[in-house]
């Protein structure tokens, strides 16, 4: 890094704004390598996002604000404090009290919510689960699925109620509601929301690239096709699929 900084017009160039949407671009794909559990694959994303940190670290060190060693340094004497169980006397029965006690720990080094860590700029759908479980960590939680369920339902109510009246501002408020409550009953079944989604937008993608292929095959584009037509072609590829699921599992 020293060398590129130095020589490297490009490198030279950088400074930690233009850096930031890299960082992100590589952080999705450590995630997209995670999701497939390529494991080739989080071994070069790792790579790429360590350099990113060596970056950040160079050009933190030009600006005399702080070293590569103090950035590991400091994530060290973090992890030792908010592990006391560990380095310390304090004794917890399971991952939970460990849970918590990190977040008691996090507001006694100066946080003034324990909201405070989520990043604003976190993608909504993983911020909203990320609220979820920060506050149930102080006991602001349902007792159980079904309660969950009924919120589900009234949500979906209220949210009919706004579409009635024809309110764009009303009808954004009662979906994002919807929304929150569906992550918050994923959560509660144990199903990772963000996780969740994402398979759906596979299978989506796969059954729609499918249809093409049908129609390509008739001679046709989906642009020439009726929504029935299309519907069809969808559920001969899901009959499809189901019928390759069943000689797979057999």
């Amino acid at each position: 890094m020293d060398e590129l900084r130095s020589e490297c017009p490009w490198d030279k160039k950088q400074t930690i704004h233009t850096l930031r949407p890299q960082t992100l671009e590589e952080i999705y794909e450590l995630a997209d390598a995670v999701t497939r559990e390529d494991w080739q694959g989080i071994k070069e994303e790792l790579g790429d996002l360590l350099l990113h940190i060596v970056f950040y670290s160079k050009i933190g060190s030009e600006q005399q604000q702080f070293s590569l060693d103090e950035v590991i340094e400091t994530i060290c004497n973090k992890l030792i404090n908010r592990h006391p169980h560990i380095y310390g006397s304090v004794k917890v029965a399971d991952a939970g009290e460990v849970s918590q006690n990190w977040e008691k720990i996090k507001q006694a080094e100066g946080k003034k919510s324990i909201l405070s860590g989520v990043p604003k700029t976190m993608p909504a759908l993983t911020k909203a689960l990320r609220l979820q479980e920060k506050t149930k960590k102080v006991g602001f939680e349902w007792e159980n699925t079904d309660q969950v369920m009924l919120k589900v339902n009234e949500e979906m109510a209220e949210l009919q109620e706004a579409v009635a009246t024809g309110d764009a501002r009303k009808m954004e408020d009662e979906m994002g509601d919807v929304f929150f409550a569906l992550i918050n009953y994923a959560r509660f079944i144990n199903v990772d929301p963000e996780m969740a989604l994402e398979q759906t937008n596979k299978k989506f993608i796969r059954r729609f690239q499918a249809i093409e292929d049908m129609a390509a095959m008739q001679g046709k584009t989906v642009h020439d096709m009726t929504l029935w037509e299309m519907d069809a072609l969808w559920n001969k590829v899901k009959a499809l699929e189901k019928k390759q699921d069943v000689i797979e599992t057999s």
